[in-house]
Protein backbone atom coordinates (compact mmCIF):
# COMPACT_ATOMS: atom_id res chain seq x y z
CA UNK A 1 0.00 0.00 0.00
CA UNK A 2 1.54 3.25 -0.83
CA UNK A 3 1.51 5.85 1.66
CA UNK A 4 -0.29 8.50 1.89
CA UNK A 5 0.64 12.16 0.86
CA UNK A 6 0.61 15.17 3.41
CA UNK A 7 -2.32 16.42 1.43
CA UNK A 8 -4.46 13.32 1.10
CA UNK A 9 -3.92 12.87 4.73
CA UNK A 10 -5.11 16.93 5.49
CA UNK A 11 -8.13 16.17 3.06
CA UNK A 12 -8.96 13.18 4.92
CA UNK A 13 -8.85 14.34 8.31
CA UNK A 14 -10.53 17.52 7.11
CA UNK A 15 -13.60 15.58 5.85
CA UNK A 16 -13.60 13.54 9.22
CA UNK A 17 -13.78 16.53 11.42
CA UNK A 18 -16.37 18.43 9.30
CA UNK A 19 -18.63 15.51 9.64
CA UNK A 20 -17.82 15.27 13.86
CA UNK A 21 -18.49 18.92 14.18
CA UNK A 22 -21.68 19.13 12.28
CA UNK A 23 -23.67 16.37 14.44
CA UNK A 24 -25.65 16.34 17.82
CA UNK A 25 -24.15 14.79 20.47
CA UNK A 26 -25.59 11.46 19.53
CA UNK A 27 -23.73 11.59 16.23
CA UNK A 28 -26.58 12.60 13.79
CA UNK A 29 -26.97 15.61 12.14
CA UNK A 30 -28.68 16.08 8.86
CA UNK A 31 -27.02 16.51 5.24
CA UNK A 32 -26.49 20.04 4.00
CA UNK A 33 -28.10 19.18 0.47
CA UNK A 34 -31.03 17.02 1.08
CA UNK A 35 -31.80 17.83 5.03
CA UNK A 36 -31.68 13.95 5.41
CA UNK A 37 -30.64 12.70 8.92
CA UNK A 38 -27.33 10.57 8.71
CA UNK A 39 -24.95 9.72 11.56
CA UNK A 40 -21.37 10.63 11.14
CA UNK A 41 -19.88 7.43 10.75
CA UNK A 42 -22.20 6.89 7.57
CA UNK A 43 -22.02 10.13 6.10
CA UNK A 44 -19.45 11.92 3.89
CA UNK A 45 -17.60 15.52 4.47
CA UNK A 46 -18.52 16.77 1.11
CA UNK A 47 -16.55 19.61 -0.98
CA UNK A 48 -18.42 22.92 -1.67
CA UNK A 49 -16.22 22.87 -4.47
CA UNK A 50 -14.76 19.64 -5.74
CA UNK A 51 -11.49 19.12 -3.23
CA UNK A 52 -9.69 17.93 -7.38
CA UNK A 53 -10.93 21.09 -8.60
CA UNK A 54 -9.54 24.12 -6.51
CA UNK A 55 -6.35 24.09 -4.72
CA UNK A 56 -7.18 27.16 -3.22
CA UNK A 57 -10.47 26.09 -1.04
CA UNK A 58 -9.64 22.58 -0.89
CA UNK A 59 -8.81 22.23 2.82
CA UNK A 60 -10.59 25.60 3.64
CA UNK A 61 -13.26 23.95 6.55
CA UNK A 62 -15.64 26.34 5.15
CA UNK A 63 -15.86 24.49 1.86
CA UNK A 64 -16.45 20.99 3.60
CA UNK A 65 -19.79 19.79 5.01
CA UNK A 66 -21.69 17.16 6.21
CA UNK A 67 -23.21 14.78 3.33
CA UNK A 68 -25.38 11.69 3.05
CA UNK A 69 -23.61 9.91 0.46
CA UNK A 70 -26.08 10.07 -1.92
CA UNK A 71 -25.91 13.26 -2.18
CA UNK A 72 -22.17 13.44 -2.41
CA UNK A 73 -21.44 10.73 -4.93
CA UNK A 74 -24.47 10.39 -7.49
CA UNK A 75 -26.31 14.01 -6.25
CA UNK A 76 -23.58 16.43 -6.72
CA UNK A 77 -23.05 15.21 -10.69
CA UNK A 78 -26.35 14.51 -11.77
CA UNK A 79 -28.70 15.58 -9.36
CA UNK A 80 -29.51 18.85 -7.52
CA UNK A 81 -27.25 18.37 -4.63
CA UNK A 82 -24.55 21.18 -5.81
CA UNK A 83 -28.03 23.41 -6.15
CA UNK A 84 -28.58 22.99 -3.15
CA UNK A 85 -25.31 22.54 -1.32
CA UNK A 86 -24.98 26.16 -3.25
CA UNK A 87 -28.39 27.53 -1.33
CA UNK A 88 -27.19 26.27 2.06
CA UNK A 89 -23.49 28.14 1.81
CA UNK A 90 -25.47 31.04 0.87
CA UNK A 91 -27.49 30.71 4.04
CA UNK A 92 -24.55 29.67 5.82
CA UNK A 93 -21.47 32.31 4.70
CA UNK A 94 -23.93 34.81 2.76
CA UNK A 95 -23.88 35.15 -1.12
CA UNK A 96 -21.32 37.25 -1.44
CA UNK A 97 -18.82 34.64 0.13
CA UNK A 98 -19.87 32.14 -2.20
CA UNK A 99 -19.69 34.51 -4.89
CA UNK A 100 -16.00 35.13 -3.54
CA UNK A 101 -15.23 31.24 -3.58
CA UNK A 102 -16.80 30.97 -6.95
CA UNK A 103 -14.82 33.83 -8.26
CA UNK A 104 -11.53 32.31 -6.50
CA UNK A 105 -12.03 28.64 -7.13
CA UNK A 106 -9.08 28.68 -9.92
CA UNK A 107 -6.71 30.62 -8.02
CA UNK A 108 -2.97 28.41 -7.23
CA UNK A 109 -2.27 28.18 -3.66
CA UNK A 110 1.01 26.54 -2.92
CA UNK A 111 1.30 24.71 0.24
CA UNK A 112 4.19 23.14 1.80
CA UNK A 113 4.89 19.82 3.64
CA UNK A 114 5.04 22.57 6.44
CA UNK A 115 1.74 24.00 5.85
CA UNK A 116 0.24 20.42 5.54
CA UNK A 117 1.63 19.63 9.26
CA UNK A 118 0.10 22.43 10.50
CA UNK A 119 -3.48 22.07 9.27
CA UNK A 120 -3.14 18.00 9.98
CA UNK A 121 -1.99 18.73 13.94
CA UNK A 122 -5.01 21.59 13.91
CA UNK A 123 -7.68 18.77 12.27
CA UNK A 124 -6.51 15.71 14.84
CA UNK A 125 -6.89 18.42 17.59
CA UNK A 126 -10.45 18.94 16.50
CA UNK A 127 -11.33 15.27 16.04
CA UNK A 128 -9.75 14.69 19.31
CA UNK A 129 -12.22 17.19 21.07
CA UNK A 130 -15.38 15.95 18.98
CA UNK A 131 -14.57 12.37 20.03
CA UNK A 132 -14.74 13.52 23.19
CA UNK A 133 -18.00 14.92 22.97
CA UNK A 134 -19.41 12.05 21.16
CA UNK A 135 -18.37 9.74 23.67
CA UNK A 136 -16.06 7.71 21.03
Amino acid sequence: MAKETPRAKALRLLQKMARMREVNDLGYGECVSCGKTVHWKEADGGHYLPKGASSYWALDERCVHLQCKGCNGFGMKFGTSAQRYTIWMQDMYGSNFVKDMLATKNTIHKLYKADYEEMIKHFNEEIKIQKTRLGD
